[in-house]
């Protein structure tokens, strides 16, 4: 859970400020971010980040760098779409036309319009970052021993399958359970953030 927490953070952190920018600014900018935000997404997820973690050496650190690295073309695209609708509203023409500064603008103006997305996104981001992770694990590219894994519990369990199945068992259901949970959050984050539902 929390290498799902932290790696979900420096997604949002990177990817929501990359598509802020890539959004308000546009032209150039835009075009190089999103292009870079393709070439990471064309890539599958997990075999980027266990190249990441194979360049960076197995732990529980570098696990949560390279799923957050993973997950950031994600945040960036959530963030960028209702940027592009926001600035085209009369309030942000107000903003430029009395002066405010262009970071005023997106803290004031448009971060606040393009929450909703972004808390929904993580919400589902968790789910799959802590999959990644118990894979990661699982390998041994995630976390090491004698920190605990529900991955780590999962690859040493499988030895005992035949003699005592439950070793696999109960690793297995907790990691079924808590992105399973996450996701229904995200659903009903989804439900209840989204005025097109209602």
């Amino acid at each position: 859970m929390y290498v799902g927490v932290v790696s979900v953070g420096i997604a949002l952190g990177i990817g929501g400020t990359l598509g802020l920018i890539a959004g308000y600014f546009g032209g150039w900018l835009d075009n190089l971010l999103m292009r870079l935000m393709d070439v990471m997404f064309a890539i599958p997820s997990l075999v980027l980040a266990i190249a990441i973690t194979g360049i960076l050496g197995p732990s529980l650190r570098n696990a949560m760098i390279a799923i957050g690295l993973v997950y950031t073309p994600n945040f960036a695209r959530v963030a960028r779409g209702p940027v592009l609708s926001v600035i085209q509203h009369e309030y942000i023409a107000a903003a430029r036309a009395i002066g405010a500064r262009d970071w005023r603008i997106i803290a004031r103006h448009v971060l606040p319009n393009v929450t909703a997305p972004l808390v929904v996104q993580t919400t589902l981001s968790l789910s799959t970052a802590i999959l990644a992770e118990a894979v990661l694990s699982f390998l041994g590219l995630g976390t090491q021993p004698p920190e605990p894994s529900w991955g780590t519990m999962l690859g040493t369990g499988r030895k005992f399958m035949e003699t005592a199945p439950w070793v696999a068992v109960f690793p297995g259901a907790a990691i079924m359970l808590a992105v399973l949970g996450f996701n229904l959050l995200g659903d009903g984050l989804r439900d209840a953030l989204d005025p097109r539902l209602k």
